[in-house]
């Protein structure tokens, strides 16, 4: 191992929250933001526990997200499922229905890949939202939360889990994750513990060229209004924990200055670049 390459590591493992080595990321850090569905409710209720939302409805984004990195590419998060495509509003459970406009597949075509062409697939937790199209990718290494998958195989099945979809599809590799995880060893893309919402929940915190620290909140919170009051959803399987994450994440996005991106607020999925266009 060469001096340069131990220095790396070193700062890598020990100081995971000091600025990335800049060149890798000058060499061409991109995010994009994909389409992998909506969801659409009845009433939002699910998503507070203080009767806030109660007789409310209310509409979701279901992004995927691609990060392109010199050393290989990363999906975070799967969406609804290709296999909802062109099916129009599709019954997710009572109340709830989902849309699927466009494929995941079709979508990285666009940009020359296929699924087999992806390193790295991770997940915030394991909700069917977030799960469905992890079957297309047979040849990538899947970095699961031990935490969260040991819960998502559990008996009885948690609600909204789907446990056909977190088998490790025959050719793919499994690693799973009980600490944060720098994902290419040098500071620029970092799965971070944020648990509550599930066991092992976390959420990615990028290192951009231009667009600076960018945090994908996975569940963390559903809506503005949640993370601007600090709304725990009635859903989630801890309170405390929730709030030990809000406190976590609410300190790396000031000390960073962070554009905190909530993956299911229609605006915020509006307000990224739309596909093929990506964040640098």
């Amino acid at each position: 191992m060469s001096r340069t390459t131990f220095a790396a590591w070193f700062f890598a493992l020990f100081f995971p929250f000091t600025a990335p080595w800049v060149s890798a990321v000058e060499a061409g850090l991109r995010l994009y933001a994909l389409d992998c569905g909506t969801l659409e409710l009845e009433d939002m209720a699910l998503f507070e526990d203080t009767d806030a939302y109660a007789g409310v409805p209310g509409k979701m984004a279901v992004p995927c997200f691609l990060v392109r990195h010199p050393q290989g590419d990363l999906i975070w998060d799967t969406g609804l499922g290709d296999r909802l495509a062109g099916q129009g509003a599709v019954a997710m459970a009572p109340g709830i229905t989902g849309r699927v406009p466009v494929t995941l597949r079709d979508q990285l075509q666009r940009l020359e890949l296929a699924p087999a062409d992806i390193e790295f697939v991770s997940f915030s937790h394991l909700h069917v939202d977030h799960t469905g199209n992890a079957p297309l990718f047979t040849d990538s290494t899947f970095l699961f939360s031990r935490a969260g998958r040991d819960w998502a195989l559990g008996e009885p099945t948690p609600f909204g889990v789907d446990p056909s979809a977190l088998d490790v599809p025959e050719g793919a590799a499994l690693r799973q994750l009980d600490l944060d995880f720098d994902v290419f060893g040098d500071g620029s893309v970092r799965i971070l513990r944020a648990p509550g919402h599930t066991p092992g929940h976390r959420v990615l915190m990028l290192q951009l060229p231009a667009a600076d620290t960018v945090i994908l909140s996975g569940d963390l919170y559903h809506t503005r209004e949640n993370f601007r009051h600090a709304r725990i959803p009635a859903i989630n399987t801890s309170r405390a924990e929730t709030l030990a994450s809000f406190e976590r994440i609410s300190k790396l996005i000031e000390k960073h200055s962070a554009r905190f991106v909530i993956q299911h607020a229609p605006d915020d999925f509006a307000a990224l670049p739309e596909f093929p266009a990506y964040l640098d």
